[in-house]
């Protein structure tokens, strides 16, 4: 896919409006009750870096960044500064954030995740842009070694590890990362004199598939 592995300036990012948005088909019956389905199995982030926007520099370093991905053309990293820890955003990374799986003495490759649970429901969503030198890994009780031990795709997030991990052994890791989006929008119209009186351009931001 087109995807530029550069980050928007997290400076910018930082005061941005946005989060997860789902897509739910809702039919109504003549009883009155409901019929939901969704053909989404993963959620979709959407923000408006606009509002991240507090000097006429700022703009300037968004038009830069625009220019640059050919408005909706090209992919590029973005740190939701909400969600962009395996663990809690107050915490230290620790190795054991998140369960990835189980060995099974054959399987050597492993998908990084995030889960979210509420009660006794969770969602795993696939992390495939983790910051690059963010990641840990464990096995069982023990970190690993990255470059030994161990090796993290940040372009896809999946683990290679140098030897099969042993049958039954839960795999940890915890990681920063970064949600793989693309401008929502061929346009940037801004007004220095409406910005200066505290306005600022809509500049929509939407996840893409990876």
């Amino acid at each position: 896919m087109n995807f530029h592995d550069v980050r928007f300036p997290p400076s910018l990012s930082f005061g941005s409006m946005g989060g997860p948005q789902r897509r739910t088909d809702i039919v109504t019956l003549a009883n009155g009750h409901e019929e939901r389905n969704t053909p989404w199995r993963h959620a979709r982030r959407v923000y408006d870096a606009g509002l991240g926007m507090r000097s006429i520099d700022d703009i300037q370093t968004l038009i830069a960044f625009f220019e640059a991905r050919a408005g909706q053309m090209y992919a590029f990293r973005w740190k939701d500064w909400s969600d962009y820890r395996s663990g809690r955003a107050s915490a230290p990374i620790a190795f054991d954030d998140q369960s990835i799986g189980f060995g099974d003495g054959t399987r050597r490759e492993f998908q990084l995740h995030k889960e979210y649970r509420s009660g006794a429901q969770t969602y795993r969503r696939p992390i495939a842009k983790p910051v690059a030198g963010s990641v840990r890994v464990g096995v069982e009780q023990d970190e690993l070694r990255e470059g030994v031990e161990y090796e993290v795709d940040p372009a896809t997030g999946i683990v290679r590890f140098a030897h099969p991990p042993d049958p039954g052994s839960e795999i940890f890791a915890g990681y920063e990362f970064d949600v793989p989006v693309r401008f929502d929008t061929d346009r940037i119209l801004t007004s220095v004199s409406s910005f200066q009186a505290g306005q600022v351009p809509s500049v929509p931001v939407i996840e893409v598939r990876i």
